[in-house]
């Protein structure tokens, strides 16, 4: 079995493990959170534009060689929709579609949620930290959707919020900041 094989059968065990742990515990009440957080996306939201803005690979964890040959400008764009809570609480659903690393097509699909610190007049002033949790389509997975959870942090001023999530990884893979804008109408 080679390690793409691997990688996608450990995949499809942990997908799998998490439904069944679903109806249990913690995680059914975490379930409950986001079907019900989706729900009210759904009844009161805005549109989102989304446009990747830049893919910085962590220089600690990249030899040079790789560095050189990646490509850190994603163009691309996304669409979603979103609101904002009592709270300043900011929930979206959204797909986007850029240029990964190696110039190939990616997309993600997905939920975030950002808890949010505002200031100034009428709370136009925002900053946070979050999670989105999605799936991923890559051309060396035969953009067969893999599941990808991340850490997200976020400015943001009146309509327009600049936001990236973090792709963990090893040495030479993964360790992006992936850093994007969202427009909101």
């Amino acid at each position: 079995m080679n390690l793409k094989t691997t990688f996608l059968t450990l995949i499809a065990g942990l997908a799998m493990m998490t439904v069944g742990q679903a109806k249990a515990g913690v995680l059914a009440d975490w379930t409950d959170f986001i079907v019900n957080d989706i729900k009210d996306i759904r009844c009161m939201h805005h549109y989102d534009v989304y446009v990747p803005v830049y893919a910085w690979h962590n220089r600690l964890t990249y030899d040079r060689e790789h560095i050189r040959k990646y490509n850190e400008n994603p163009w691309g764009a996304g669409l979603g929709i979103s609101h904002y809570n009592s709270e300043h609480t900011w929930s979206g659903i959204y797909a986007m579609a850029f240029k990964d690393s190696n110039s190939y097509v990616e997309t993600y699909f997905g939920y975030a949620r950002q808890w949010n610190w505002t200031a100034g007049e009428h709370n136009q002033w925002r900053a946070g930290v979050g999670y989105a949790l999605g799936l991923t389509q890559r051309h060396e997975y035969a953009y067969i959707p893999v599941p990808l959870p991340l850490p997200m942090v976020g400015v943001g001023y009146r309509r327009f919020d600049l936001q990236a999530v973090y792709v963990p990884g090893v040495k030479n893979d993964g360790n992006v900041l992936f850093a994007f804008t969202r427009f909101h109408f």
